[in-house]
């Protein structure tokens, strides 16, 4: 299944006889408070920070919830196990923060995920309909969370994947040189990792590649050759779109959570930079 889908095939849907549960995700980094983009009708409300995200700290900047209280969340949402989810976010930042609701929805079980391609801005600029104010939940959901469906990666075990077969970094060039560091205790890189920005898997208007075109450029990065693919970044937000790229190039891949924000807090871990990965 594409985890991707198009505004005009969810509006169609969300008309149908079996619409999915829509689910929007904010986060105020990249979605700044007063945004008054709207919202569908019937998606409930989420917050990366708090809710899709465990504290910071020990695992980084965005650790992952506790099952129990991310199977909460979602049951709130009106998630359901034999109901399709469509996620989405404010579609101004290559839809990393869907695409973490996407991931670990997926990583808990549920089968029938897609993002919204392009967000609530593309929805908004192909006229479709649009409320002010989120509304009610469409009801309680039982969304029981099974830990596991997605191959999840700490420290270690990203360091054997950059070393034995395919690391992608998702950050920004510049941070993954060690030019730039703005979130966390030091630039550079893992060692072994290659660079893979996120943004570069959608187009200029914030629309995902298609599926050959993912596979052509994660086959250049060594993805086809290599016996393992994970991917990480600054604290496992941007990564989960990474993620979401490669499984629609067809490319099976891990995430290592904790990311750099992990990495780097740990002062006995190596450090790469500039841009070759070692």
């Amino acid at each position: 299944m594409d985890p991707v889908i198009d505004v005009l095939e969810l509006s169609e849907e969300l008309r149908g006889p079996a619409p999915p549960t829509l689910v929007e995700v904010r986060w105020v980094r990249e979605d700044p408070p007063g945004n008054s983009r709207g919202h569908i009708p019937g998606a409930y409300v989420v917050d990366l920070e708090t809710e899709l995200a465990g504290p910071a700290g020990l695992g980084g900047r965005h650790p992952l919830p506790s099952p129990c209280g991310f199977e909460e969340t979602m049951r709130r949402a009106g998630v359901s196990m034999d109901r399709p989810v469509v996620v989405y976010d404010a579609g101004n930042a290559a839809m990393i923060a869907a695409a973490r609701a996407w991931w670990m929805l997926r990583w808990a079980g549920h089968g029938n995920v897609r993002v919204l391609d392009g967000g609530m801005l593309n929805w908004s600029v192909a006229g479709h309909l649009v409320v002010p104010e989120p509304e009610p939940a469409w009801g309680p959901g039982d969304f029981i969370v099974r830990p596991g469906a997605m191959r999840v990666l700490d420290a270690d075990q990203a360091a054997v994947v950059a070393r034995a077969g395919l690391l992608l970094d998702a950050r920004a060039p510049e941070r993954y040189r060690g030019d730039f560091e703005p979130y966390d205790a030091m630039g550079g890189h893992i060692p072994g990792a290659v660079s893979a920005p996120a943004a570069q898997n959608v187009d200029e208007k914030g629309r995902f590649l298609t599926a050959s075109a993912l596979r052509d450029r994660f086959a250049s990065l060594g993805a086809e050759t290599a016996p393992e693919v994970a991917t990480y970044c600054g604290s496992g937000v941007r990564a989960s779109q990474q993620v979401l790229a490669l499984e629609r190039a067809g490319i099976p891949s891990g995430l290592y959570v904790g990311s750099w924000s992990d990495w780097s807090a740990d002062p006995t871990r190596p450090v790469a930079t500039g841009f070759r990965p070692c």
